[in-house]
């Protein structure tokens, strides 16, 4: 029996409708490929499981009692995937087109690029800055500060590569977990996700491990997805902005050592406390806006107290 020509991997917290949406497009954008999708649910209460057994029974469809985090159960995905290339591609996407036939075709065609990402644009079909730099301390300074946000000189937004409009190929440090594509090979030399990283962080620390191993990371317009972005982060309010913060400072202790940690968690710490203060001083006039960003920003500087270096 043949291999599947690409496994489609998908985790799913509670996007009951955006999960719908997403399986929809992939079946209905196949043509020309043999696929296999696998959902792994994090403990849904949403009816997501109950849905995606009675509307797709030709997904595999593995259910936690808990939720495990994004790498866990992407790797448990891995586990039973059999296609030749495979795909991790979110819950709140849905895919255009001939995307999925292309990615196939483009991974056959370049054997030395390990993994790759496409075009992703946002539902009002502006385009979205997926793929980015490793996040450097310098870079993490000038997002922080909000520099990268300056047009001139182009440096400052090296990280996000703000002056790209992704309509070229190129070779990227970091693809987005939200359509990363792999060669099945990449997946046996360099192994699964770090599942140390629960949430933010994984397909980063990946890719570097990817690229470490020799392959290339390329970002290739050969078609383009949606992207609503963060639909189950969103529900975890300032424990989001803690999740990603720990794990960029996970990865700077994972690569560079503990003083590029303290460093990152240096550079964090002074801007969610810039924060904090701002909107505390805002919400001197009662402005439920700038009460609720306060709190916010106060949560997440006393979370990052906690936060090992």
């Amino acid at each position: 029996m043949s291999r599947p020509d690409l496994s489609i991997v998908i985790i799913e917290w509670n996007t009951i409708d955006l999960l719908r949406d997403c399986l929809r497009s992939v079946y209905d954008n196949c043509d020309g490929i043999s696929i296999e999708v696998i959902v792994v649910d994090n403990a849904s209460v949403d009816g997501s499981p109950e849905m995606v057994e009675a509307e797709f029974p030709t997904v595999i469809q593995i259910r936690n009692t808990d939720n495990r985090g994004f790498a866990a159960a992407n790797n448990q995905g891995f586990e039973i995937c059999t296609g030749r290339h495979i795909l991790l591609l979110n819950s709140d996407t849905y895919v255009l087109k001939d995307v999925l036939a292309q990615t196939v075709e483009y991974m056959d065609q370049n054997p030395k690029v390990g993994a790759m990402g496409c075009r992703v644009l946002n539902p009002d079909m502006t385009m979205q800055r997926t793929c980015s730099m490793w996040p450097r301390l310098l870079d993490l300074a000038f997002m922080s500060s909000g520099l990268w946000k300056l047009p001139r000189p182009e440096f400052l937004g090296r990280y996000q590569m703000t002056h790209w409009q992704r309509d070229t190929e190129r070779e990227v440090e970091v693809i987005s977990g939200c359509y990363l594509a792999l060669r099945w090979e990449v997946l046996e030399q360099v192994g699964p996700l770090d599942e140390d990283f629960f949430f933010f962080g994984e397909e980063t620390d990946w890719c570097r491990r990817i690229a470490d191993a020799g392959w290339q990371l390329r970002f290739a317009p050969v078609g383009e997805i949606v992207h609503y972005g963060s639909a189950s982060a969103r529900k975890l309010n300032h424990k989001r902005d803690l999740m990603l913060t720990d794990a960029t400072i996970r990865l700077h202790r994972k690569h560079s050592g503990p003083l590029a940690a303290a460093g990152a968690w240096a550079i964090l710490f002074g801007f969610n406390l810039s924060r904090a203060a701002f909107w505390s001083l805002r919400s001197a006039i009662r402005d439920q806006r700038a009460l609720d960003r306060a709190k916010h920003f106060r949560n997440v500087v006393s979370g990052m107290v906690k936060i090992q270096v």
